[in-house]
Order: C-alpha cells, then structure tokens, then sequence
C-alpha cells in the first residue's frame, strides 16, 4: 500500500510547484527533454527541486549540472559523507523538504540516527559525521587529512544546496509527500521514498556539462581539484548570469551583490523590515522586485504569494520568475561558497 502511495504522490509532484507550472514529462522537448532523462537516469527520479526550473530551459540545465556534478557523480567523498553535508545546510537554510529528502536518503545509506539528529536539531551520535554537519554549517574546519578534491566535491554539495534550498523554499512546500498523503501512510510512504532514494553505482562524472555550453571564465577556486565539477560550475553561473541579466534590472542586482558581501550569513529573523528598507534607494518601480530578489537570497523561507504577487507583473510568462529567482539564489550560494576557508590537506 504504501508503495502505491507513493507511486500515485510521485506522479503528481510536480503539480505541487507553486507560481508556476513545471512542464509535464509528457510534453518536454529539446533541452527540457534532455535533463529530464538525464535526472531520472543518474537520480532515480525526476525531482521536484530540478523540475521546478523547466519554464527556464537553460536554468534547468545549470541546476542539474551543480547537483548532479556535486551530490550525484562518482569522485573521492562518500555519497553518505555528501548527504549529510546536504542535508546540515538544508537545515541551517530552514529548508525542511530537502532536509526530509537527504534525511531519507541518509538513512537509506545506513545513517539513521543521523538523519534523524540533522532534522530534530539534536546531537549527531558519530563524532565524525558531527564534525562534517559543523563543517557544511560553517562551524569547524574539515579533517587536516581530507584530500583536496574530497573538499572540492563537499563544498560543491553545500553550494548546490545553498542554491537549491532557496529555490525550493520559493517554490515547494514543506515536505516531498504531498499534504494528500494521511497522515497514517506517511511514515511508511517516507520509508518507501527512502527506499527509492538509496544511490545506487554513481554515474561518471562529466556527463551531464554537454547540457550546457562552455563557459568564458573559470570555476570557482574552491573546485579547481575536481575539472568537471569546476566546469559545470562555471557553466552553471554563466547561464543564470545571463538569465539575471534578462529578468533583473542592473540596479538590483548591484544592490543584491553589496547586502550579500555585508551579510553574515545567519537569518535575518522574522521581520521582513529589512527587506523593505534596502530597496529604498532604488526608483519605486523597482523595490517589488529588489525586495523580492533580496528575500531569495538571505530568507527565501519568508517568500510568500503576496511577495510574488508584487512582481508577478513584471514578466509575461513563468520564465521571468524563475530566472529572477534562480539569479538571486546562485549569488547568495556562490557568495556563501566563497566563505568556505581554503583547505590544505
């Protein structure tokens, strides 16, 4: 029975999206097409927090590269070691569906208890796997032994999910099950999901960066021990740059990039007053969408209908808004990644 559950909540995911429509596997082309089986090959499915982006082709792409290049594709960390680096930075962006997601995860990989600490805020029993959750929270440096390309790869996972955190805080509810599913069925359909979520042999890396074109520059410093991952990195900013570019006036963006470098990247708490005062300075037809974008980046959690209803207008399809988001993600992410202390093993 719970299978079945779970098939029926599955299928109906991406009916869950908010704001806007993800396009039906049914009816994917081209690039959409693409990504679309690539997921449901290296992933297991076709997951909501990638399939959210897919009024968006090319932003779609660029959020499948970060996470199939960093949680997905074989290298040197462990995929349990990467779901606990995923699921810890879930935790401190108060995302609870990605926490639920790589809690389950986690735990198809052994890590019960784990997974089980990450979501309740409680102590991790393990001292390492304590000291890896400090790490992706930004509270201890790595083990002096872990290799460079072992640091690359975890560091590409707490970008992505910096990154993808925020999309789905925007665009998902709180949890993968929808709010369908009885309350009696959830623990069984959980343990069923977990079942399907288990990582089987991971892919090779690389595979998906023909997705994209490459990109002018280089990747971050923090991935250059791992070439594919600093590649779809780099191809991955390209794109949602261009996408910011087209969706975001100059004068937002300007004002994102300066509040994101005086950040210091706690939460700003519920008020969302500050949002409305850094958006001052800017010509009034332009604070909805500098508020928007600024939420996005530092309390996407606080994204709510009224918040997108004030800019809904601004674009005349769901393309706009995906991108205006995806922008405002992928810089409070890169900037957040760049904070990371350099490791020298």
């Amino acid at each position: 029975m719970a299978a079945g559950v779970v098939r029926v909540a599955l299928r109906r995911a991406l009916r869950e999206v908010k704001y806007v429509e993800a396009v039906r596997p049914r009816r994917a082309r081209g690039l959409v097409r693409d990504v679309y089986r690539q997921v449901e090959r290296d992933f297991g499915m076709l997951a909501p927090p990638i399939a959210l982006h897919s009024p968006a082709p090319d932003v779609l792409a660029a959020a499948w590269l970060v996470l199939r290049e960093s949680l997905v594709a074989g290298g040197t960390a462990s995929r349990a070691g990467k779901e606990v680096v995923a699921a810890a930075v879930s935790a401190a962006n108060s995302c609870p569906y990605c926490v639920e997601v790589h809690g389950m995860a986690l735990g198809s990989l052994g890590e019960p208890d784990a997974a089980a600490a990450i979501e309740t805020g409680d102590v991790i029993p393990d001292r390492d796997t304590r000291a890896l959750a400090a790490w992706a929270r930004g509270e201890g440096p790595l083990p002096a032994d872990t290799s460079g390309a072992t640091a690359a790869e975890l560091t590409g996972v707490a970008v992505a999910f910096h990154y993808l955190n925020r999309m789905v805080s925007v665009f998902l509810g709180p949890s993968p099950l929808p709010p369908a599913v009885p309350p009696a069925a959830r623990a069984k359909a959980k343990a069923v999901l977990g079942f399907l979520l288990k990582p089987g042999t991971p892919p090779p890396a690389g595979e998906a960066l023909g997705l994209l074109p490459a990109a002018p520059g280089e990747g971050p410093d923090w991935a250059r021990p791992v070439q594919p991952l600093s590649d779809a990195f780099a191809r991955a900013a390209a794109v949602i740059e261009e996408a910011g570019e087209r969706s975001l006036p100059p004068r937002v963006r300007d004002l994102v990039r300066r509040e994101l470098k005086a950040w210091d990247g706690e939460p700003p708490g519920l008020s969302r007053a500050w949002a409305e005062a850094a958006p001052a300075e800017l010509p009034a037809g332009e604070r909805p969408v500098a508020r928007f974008a600024l939420l996005v980046a530092k309390s996407a959690y606080q994204v709510d209908a009224g918040v997108v209803d004030d800019v809904r207008p601004l674009w005349t399809d769901d393309r706009g808004l995906v991108e205006a988001a995806s922008w405002a993600a992928f810089a409070a992410a890169a900037e957040l990644g760049g904070r990371f202390p350099p490791h020298r093993p």
